[in-house]
């Protein structure tokens, strides 16, 4: 039998159905892993499918200042709501990538994009927004950034 809490852990995790996570679970015999790795897959096609059929109007321009005042970064995250622009979620994600943004030199959105997340290598910063447009279903882009830097 499949535990609640799993169940309810799994959700949160990738922002799958209920229904979802409990057949992803009884499909591959209760390992949480195998299951969570299914349904991030599915999330993942059905975010590149939203991202391709939306349009996302709203959004936040996130700036990120680092210690020492020597470094900074603007971030523009769009999204299609203000409802999600303002959620928890949405705003972290602004966070994140304006530090990583802060943290190094991109020539451009695809370099970022298909940067390594500093927090954890083995993702990339659209797989970030892949996770979030997945939890909150709506489309998710990132418009522009800019790096600032004082020369020692």
């Amino acid at each position: 039998m499949i535990d609640i809490e799993m169940i309810k852990k799994l959700r949160e995790e990738t922002g799958a159905g209920m229904l979802e996570v409990k057949q992803a679970l009884e499909e591959h015999g209760g390992d949480y892993e195998e299951a969570r790795n299914v349904l991030a897959k599915k999330g993942a096609a059905k975010a590149a499918k939203k991202q391709e059929e939306r349009t996302a109007n709203d959004g936040l321009i996130q700036a990120y200042i680092h210690a020492g005042g020597k470094v900074g970064s603007l971030v523009h995250l769009s999204c299609e709501t203000d409802f999600v622009a303002k959620t928890d979620d949405f705003k972290k994600l602004c966070t994140e990538i304006a530090m990583q943004v802060a943290a190094g030199e991109h020539a451009d959105l695809d370099e970022l994009l298909n940067d390594e997340y500093l927090r954890d290598p083995s993702k990339k910063i659209s797989d970030l927004i892949t996770e979030v447009v997945a939890r909150t279903g709506e489309k998710i882009e990132l418009r522009n950034f800019c790096r600032f830097s004082i020369k020692d």
